[in-house]
């Protein structure tokens, strides 16, 4: 007996259609990225950027932003506030449209908003899709509107002394009525929206970060000169900044993006902050409605304008920072595309023309410059304004226009030109000096690269052209190897002798190295010893550094335990830092701790003769008072050592060198922007805060403690 084919389950009746915000509400990923603390960040600047984009366009002054106790967020401008008359099409309020219709708002017709950060027109309204509660207060033509909204169905709630999601609610069911609550002098204007964001959606675990309201609040007043922006936060959680009481924070940068880079650069600079300006027009075709509220193609022109910060600084780390309308870019587009395009472009073209002075003529000319070349040392801050600019989703994390960048490539290509070409002493000074640092950048790379390749491990049947002076181990294991760097020829005899030389490898050095925080890139190229570092570990260095090829697990400084001693190792540390930095990160350079005295104690009551060495004068002095106490005696006099040469190998092997018994501080990297901070005052070309620095400190010398 045959049965029938069960009848599908699959029909249309359980195609279910989606309308207005319950789209939002069953697919939020799809509009704020996620439902995580991201997505909840997500939905404030959603709120914020409709308040910049009404001083973007001229109205209004300041924007406050206030966490408030009870989870909410609420945000303040002094805008023009959203329309409050009525859409004629809908019969609703502008009010209401904002915040209930998908793809509604100002910035599509092009005649409120020339440019925006908003442009989907679902902002607000999908805000107010994941919001448990959300009130709007507007301040127009003498009169405060407000309206009330609970997971975006408009209505009233009965509150009590304290507003609260959690209150009764009566959606309306007529008619949707935006109450008239207060008068306000007629010149006074804004927009205030406070939302509760809905647990439903939610998680108890996502929270509003009060660091990320900081640098978004800063990043939007460098990006809209005059515009001040307040951050309160008064939930007083522990662990935050607020956790003692209410903090506030005011943000308001006149100088626009070329204060922005200045704000970003990371090290001394080797040009001014340069402001590239500029502006076209492309053609685009867009869907418009027409008088009949049709959909129709048309050919709309646009103008794109560009403002670009930029300087080169003397490290290689490259900080650029992309925005589209005062939207953050952070994964690029087509602006950035063609700022790097026009930036390249126009610095080979230099260095082609400068070659004779660059010294690129014959051999030296067939390398050529990459965009890691020109990159390095580089902060910028790259922005453009257009109408309606296309992005990759409703994050908006790249730029999707097209002509932008050929746009961008212009402009950058026709001011840059004009800054390397100038004939003005300054300008001309600083052309030439970015000049020398993209082509020793290219000489890094090529020379890095050139110490990879012959730094590799040589079997016995070939040579190596290592440094002769290195005294390499036999083991090729990576992870157990560590490379000794020692100061003078004199502890390198001794430390030969003490090292275990299957595991450990020597490099002596001369005296003190280059201070390569002052120095260029291309004279630390040409110092010796600094070239002989970087070609024994074989890993390349600055850019073209590669932590997987370097040839030995541990870098070991290892120095007198003096004065001298000391600086030799801040040396050392600061050409890791600057050049090989994340073989610091990995923790793999340490500093050797030699003794600075040995204690030969005399055998009494049965006990035997010992040695104790001891690193420390106080250490000394406790050692010598337990002595005496105890009334065994030790030997006069005390032996103190001044350097590593002093040792016997037994005694450098048994303190310093023998994993068993010696102690090794590693090199920690805990605060980059510190560490930064603390290299070029100490290390770098300005002397006057160095001066400050010692005259500031010269009070809590100990004096005994200079070995002199």
């Amino acid at each position: 007996m045959t049965t029938a084919a069960p009848e599908s389950t699959y029909t249309a009746r359980h195609l279910s259609v989606l309308e207005g915000l319950e789209a939002v509400r069953k697919r939020p990923g799809m509009y704020i990225g996620s439902t995580d603390s991201r997505g909840l960040m997500h939905c404030v600047w959603e709120i914020i950027d409709n308040s910049v984009d009404e001083a973007l366009g001229g109205h209004g002054e300041a924007i406050d932003i206030v966490l408030h106790p009870d989870s909410s967020v609420e945000v303040r401008d002094s805008g023009r506030g959203i329309p409050v008359d009525t859409v004629e099409r809908l019969g609703l309020s502008g009010v209401e449209v904002v915040f209930t219709k998908l793809h509604a708002g100002g910035k599509f017709g092009g005649s409120s908003y020339g440019s925006s950060g908003g442009l989907h027109g679902v902002g607000a309204s999908v805000v107010n899709a994941l919001s448990a509660r959300l009130d709007v207060e507007v301040d127009r033509a003498g009169k405060t509107y407000r309206m009330t909204f609970r997971r975006g169905e408009p209505g009233t709630f009965d509150d009590g002394a304290v507003p609260s999601p959690e209150a009764p609610f009566a959606p309306f069911t007529d008619h949707s009525e935006l109450a008239v609550v207060a008068k306000v002098p007629r010149g006074r204007t804004g927009t205030r929206v406070r939302y509760w964001a809905d647990r439903q959606i939610f998680p108890v675990s996502a929270a509003f970060a009060y660091d990320e309201l900081l640098t978004r609040a800063r990043q939007t007043a460098f990006l809209v000169p005059g515009l001040s922006i307040t951050v309160r936060d008064e939930r007083r959680l522990p662990g935050t900044p607020g956790e003692g009481g209410v903090v506030e924070e005011v943000f308001r940068y006149d100088g626009g993006v070329r204060d922005f880079a200045d704000y970003l650069s990371p090290d001394a600079s080797v040009t001014d902050t340069w402001l590239l300006r500029g502006s076209d027009t492309f053609t685009e075709s867009i869907q418009a409605l027409d008088d009949a509220g049709h959909l129709r193609a048309q050919e709309v022109e646009r103008t794109c304008e560009v403002d670009v910060a930029l300087r080169w600084g003397i490290g290689y780390e490259t900080e650029v920072r992309s925005f589209v309308n005062i939207i953050a870019t952070p994964k690029g587009g087509s602006h950035l595309a063609g700022f790097e395009q026009g930036l390249l472009k126009t610095v080979r073209k230099q260095v082609e023309v400068n070659a004779r002075r660059l010294k690129l003529t014959g051999k030296n000319g067939k390398e050529r410059i990459e965009k890691d070349d020109v990159m390095a040392g580089l902060t910028a801050v790259v922005t453009v304004r257009l109408p309606e600019p296309q992005f990759e989703g409703q994050t908006k994390e790249v730029l999707g226009t097209a002509p932008v960048r050929a746009i961008v490539a212009r402009v950058v290509e026709r001011e840059l030109t004009a800054l390397l070409t100038s004939t003005k002493r300054g300008e001309k000074t600083q052309a030439a000096a970015v000049l020398d640092k993209v082509v020793d950048e290219m000489r890094a790379r090529v020379a890095a690269r050139t110490h990879k390749e012959i730094s590799r491990r040589k079997n016995a049947l070939e040579t190596s052209s290592l440094p002769a002076k290195l005294a390499d181990c036999r083991s090729d294991d990576v992870d157990r190897s560590e490379l000794f760097i020692v100061e003078g020829d004199s502890a390198l005899g001794t430390a030969k002798l003490a090292r275990d030389s299957d595991f450990q490898a020597l490099l002596p050095i001369r005296g003190k190295i280059l201070n390569v925080q002052k120095a260029s890139l291309a004279d630390m190229l040409k110092n010796l010893e600094c070239a002989a570092i970087i070609q024994v570990l074989g890993a390349g260095s600055g850019r073209t550094f590669e932590l997987e090829a370097a040839r030995y697990g541990r870098v070991v400084l290892m120095t007198d335990a003096d004065v001298d001693g000391a600086h030799i190792r801040t040396l050392l540390l600061t050409l890791f830092f600057r050049y090989m930095r994340p073989l610091v990160e990995a923790g793999r350079v340490f500093a050797a701790v030699p003794p600075l005295h040995r204690v030969e104690i005399s055998g009494s009551g049965g006990r035997k003769p010992e040695v104790v060495y001891t690193y420390s004068e106080s250490e000394l002095r406790q050692l010598l008072a337990k002595l005496e106490k105890s009334g065994r005696r030790y030997k006069q006099p005390i032996q103190r050592y001044k350097g590593l040469g002093e040792m016997d190998a037994h005694q450098l092997a048994e303190t310093t060198m023998d994993p068993a018994h010696r102690t090794l501080r590693k090199i920690r990297l805990s605060d980059l922007e510190r560490a930064e901070q603390v290299f070029e005052l100490l290390m770098g070309n300005d002397v006057a805060p160095r001066k400050d620095f010692l005259v500031a400190g010269a009070a809590e010398l100990d004096r005994d403690r200079i070995d002199a």
